[in-house]
């Protein structure tokens, strides 16, 4: 009977606890509306115009996002402002794409969305100048049907995503929770050209942003490690500059256990998708084991390309002689950081081109190779892996 009571003691507890909460959050997606409610008052009311002439300006507590509308008609620039800010959205508006450029240069915006077609500036210019000025802000095109085709070559320039109008609140908060969740993501695989030496577990190797090389593991040209036992026999495998810009590997095409192999020749070979990617051996040598268990989980190595997810052991024959060839502690630092270089220029290159999306802010981003088509993949590896 004692037992039965606590129990239906803890019942009541758990569900008076829950109505509680769900009283309070109600409370408090009350008080959350009525304070944007007042911010979309306000801002038909204050004056901005020292900042832009046509600027209205809504700012929320705790916004998602700081957002900048510019399109020449009212009605939409209203629209965008009612929708975004009732949820959550902080958003200034104004009339002109000159007013706009004026704005990012002392405010800092997530987004731009910009009209295609307004007089004196169109949104090409609008996309072309903000990339230029700015490029960690993203530009979305506001479009009619009849200039998709157009829209998407804004894209070439660094633009986002297209919205076409007339659209619905239902749809507008789709596409930017859509955009929120790509710009994010962006901001997550973007990786700084910041190099450094470890001496940790493996999966405190890598930072988010970072690269990085374990202490007393030696790299070759072509961005292959290879760890020293006394005994002679060397663990080899990828190194993390090769593991972030190719992306996720899809299967490991291992050397034959006995084969002998030169220092510069093909030892293994990573798949993704259809395309393969060569990796040449550090050092000479016999290769005496391969590891398969990271043959049947390649996904190992998106914790860690080092450690315990090497692709095989060789026993060297000319380790005196090869050894310092190889990179270590500083010089393997300055080879990722000289590399990283070269890779953000290749890619510069290729935006400049066309062949890949505008990418106008230099930075460096994991799995860019997996974007590639086939023969600029094939360039990439040749130039980087292949040496």
């Amino acid at each position: 009977m004692a037992i039965l009571i606590v129990l239906l003691s803890v019942t009541l507890f758990i569900l008076a606890d829950i109505a509680v909460r769900a009283v309070l959050e109600k409370a408090a997606r009350k008080r959350q509306r009525r304070e944007r409610e007042a911010a979309l008052s306000e801002s038909l009311q204050m004056d901005f115009t020292r900042e832009a002439k046509t600027l209205t300006r809504a700012e929320v507590k705790d916004c998602a996002a700081r957002i900048l509308c510019v399109d020449d008609e009212q009605v939409i620039l209203d629209s965008f402002r009612k929708i975004l800010v009732m949820d959550g959205y902080s958003v200034d508006t104004v009339q002109t794409g000159q007013e706009a450029l004026g704005l990012i240069q002392t405010h800092h915006y997530d987004f731009v969305f910009t009209d295609l077609k307004m007089p004196a500036m169109d949104g090409v210019e609008v996309v072309k100048s903000v990339k230029h000025m700015r490029p960690d802000i993203d530009v979305v095109i506001i479009t009619g049907h009849a200039a998709v085709e157009t829209a998407v070559e804004c894209m070439k320039y660094g633009a986002m995503d297209y919205v076409e109008k007339p659209f619905t609140e239902e749809e507008l908060l789709a596409f930017v929770k859509k955009a929120m969740f790509k710009r994010n993501d962006n901001i997550a695989r973007q990786l700084k050209p910041q190099v450094r030496v470890t001496h940790s577990q493996p999966a405190e190797d890598t930072r988010a942003g970072e690269f990085s090389i374990p202490g007393g593991v030696f790299l070759s040209q072509g961005h292959c490690w290879a760890s020293l036992a006394q005994d002679g026999m060397v663990k080899v495998g990828l190194d993390d500059f090769a593991r972030k810009l190719i992306g996720p590997v899809d299967k490991i095409e291992f050397p034959n256990v006995g084969m002998t192999v030169k220092a510069g020749q093909p030892l293994f070979n990573i798949r993704q998708k259809n395309r393969s990617a060569q990796f040449q051996a550090p050092i000479s040598g016999k290769v005496v084991k391969i590891n398969q268990a990271l043959g049947e989980d390649c996904g190992a190595l998106a914790l860690t390309p080092y450690h315990a997810n090497w692709v095989c052991v060789i026993e060297g024959d000319n380790l005196d002689a090869e050894v310092p060839a190889l990179k270590i502690g500083k010089s393997a630092v300055a080879l990722f950081q000289e590399d990283l270089e070269k890779f953000r220029a290749a890619m510069l290159r290729l935006a400049g081109s066309g062949a890949v999306k505008a990418r106008l802010d230099g930075a460096v981003y994991a799995g860019e190779l997996e974007h590639l088509d086939d023969a600029n993949w094939e360039n990439m590896v040749k130039e980087f892996f292949r040496k």
